[in-house]
């Protein structure tokens, strides 16, 4: 059953929540007086089509429907869940609360403010238990934090209940237990957009070498252990005490301006202004939200980790494995024909200078096909960390048609032979209906503690027969067995 949010205030961030929803399978439906909100919303959708599903190993859910609506009442009737982004002011917050409860009792109402207390929003409401924070950060539709800060009003129900939402479609709820202005992560932006005020200010430093100073130094080490645990790892084999030690002296010393803030004068405005022109002026503002998002997309597919199937990922790449395995789900395949092994969409990082998919990509497709076909025969994680696996003896592909960025492909897995120590596939790889290359594989299955060819596990056997006795009926598809070169 689809299910529906409706989003009330569809800027930059609404949009953002709108795209994230739209694409993880919710319907949602759209309430923004502006009438440049459709167009501003079908740019991000635009956007977050070309770039979150190559986030993810598997297909995404089939996109929801998207409806906008000239009044508010029509637009959250029948949502499960609303989120509201409108203007940072209380008393426009309260009114459009009093009307999405008057058509939509039911209703999880989230708010995306980034600096309002739960409690604050919820004075006056009909049902203040019904109204939480849950504030993201931009791009919605890419980045996975989502800050639930509830306040006593809330019940645990209605906690749980947000907590589900998010994770369902593949965000990260830090559940804030207390209170405080602006939550967790705003507080630290603004103490670090204060320094850099400041720094401008007194004239030590450019808009750009200030980014610079995050982008080419720490700002790569927080996007995967964040601040604490990189700070572990500088105090070396001592940890954080002797970090504490040898750094905690400087918290005396008057190194920054944090309790202060530089007068925003118009000559300050006018110096932060004129250097980020100066800085990125060369590229519209589109420009540079599909260059982000393809920076994030390889920053956050490389902290999947290296390990294949088998590695956990780290920081925003853990989160993305626990996705795609929600994603895909326990179903058994079908084994009465070739097995689909792959669905997923091309990312970004897979093309290459002639705008389509890198050859070795397609390598990798089909290894990610063999990966998965191991695991339906019994060959996973456990049965490898237990010494048995199977190591490719020898590959040919055919590239028989060009696949592009973001385009939906799916392989499907022949087993050709599977007794013995040696297993022979045949993958398919399809664009809708157009077959854009083949994969044939030779495996052979090994101890890892001897490296050396041996007989497979009794169940890995067993499942092996049963998928080769199915496909035994299948004809020989056409282009197995060609050697480099052959004529068609």
């Amino acid at each position: 059953m689809t299910r529906t949010a409706a989003i009330v205030g569809g800027g930059v961030i609404g949009g953002g929540w709108a795209a994230r929803f739209l694409l993880m399978g919710w319907d949602v439906r759209v309430f923004d007086p502006d009438p440049e909100a459709e167009r501003k919303i079908g740019e991000v959708l635009a956007n977050a089509r070309r770039s979150l599903p190559g986030l993810h190993e598997v297909v995404l859910p089939s996109e929801g429907k998207l409806s906008f609506h000239s009044s508010l009442a029509d637009a959250v009737s029948g949502a499960e869940w609303v989120t509201e982004s409108v203007p940072e002011r209380l008393d426009i917050k309260h009114r459009v609360y009093r009307d999405i409860q008057a058509a939509a009792p039911g209703a999880v109402i989230g708010s995306s403010t980034s600096g309002f207390k739960p409690s604050e929003l919820q004075e006056g409401a009909a049902a203040p238990g019904m109204i939480v924070v849950t504030h993201p950060f931009n791009p919605v539709y890419l980045l996975p934090l989502a800050e639930l800060v509830p306040s006593p009003a809330n019940p645990a129900e209605v906690v749980e209940r947000a907590k589900e939402v998010l994770t369902g479609i593949g965000m990260y709820p830090l559940h804030i237990k207390a209170e405080i202005d602006a939550h967790i992560a705003d507080r630290f932006l603004e103490a670090v957009w204060r320094e850099a005020l400041w720094l401008i200010n007194d004239g030590i430093a450019t808009t750009e070498e200030i980014d610079n100073a995050i982008r080419y130094g720490f700002g790569l080490r927080w996007a995967q252990m964040g601040l604490f645990e990189t700070y572990r790892i500088a105090g070396g084999e001592a940890g954080m005490r002797h970090f504490i030690a040898q750094f905690g002296p400087c918290l005396e010393w008057p190194w920054t301006k944090l309790m202060d803030v530089p007068e925003l004068t118009d000559e300050l405005i006018d110096a932060v202004a004129d250097q980020s022109d100066a800085q990125s002026g060369r590229f519209s503002i589109r420009e540079l939200e599909r260059i982000r998002d393809a920076n994030l997309v390889g920053i956050m597919r490389s902290l999947k980790g290296n390990g294949g199937a088998q590695s956990a990922g780290w920081g925003a790449g853990a989160l993305l494995r626990e996705q795609d395995q929600r994603l895909r789900g326990e179903e058994r395949p079908d084994i009465s024909g070739p097995i689909l092994t792959v669905a997923r969409a091309v990312p970004l990082d897979w093309t290459d200078y002639n705008g389509h998919m890198n050859e070795a990509r397609y390598l990798q497709a089909f290894c990610d096909a063999s990966d998965r076909f191991m695991e339906i025969v019994g060959c996973d994680a456990d049965y490898i960390a237990a010494g048995g696996s199977y190591f490719t003896a020898e590959t040919h592909i055919r590239h028989l048609g060009e696949v592009h960025a973001g385009e939906r492909l799916e392989i499907r897995t022949q087993l050709l032979s599977g007794e013995g120590k040696k297993m022979h596939l045949f993958h398919e790889m399809r664009v809708g209906d157009d077959l854009k290359a083949t994969g044939e594989h030779i495996m052979i299955h090994v101890s890892l503690e001897t490296r050396r060819a041996s007989a497979p596990g009794p169940e890995v056997a067993r499942r092996m027969a049963e998928i080769g006795a199915a496909h035994a009926k299948l004809a020989l598809p056409e282009g197995a067995g060609r050697s480099v070169g052959q004529r068609r």
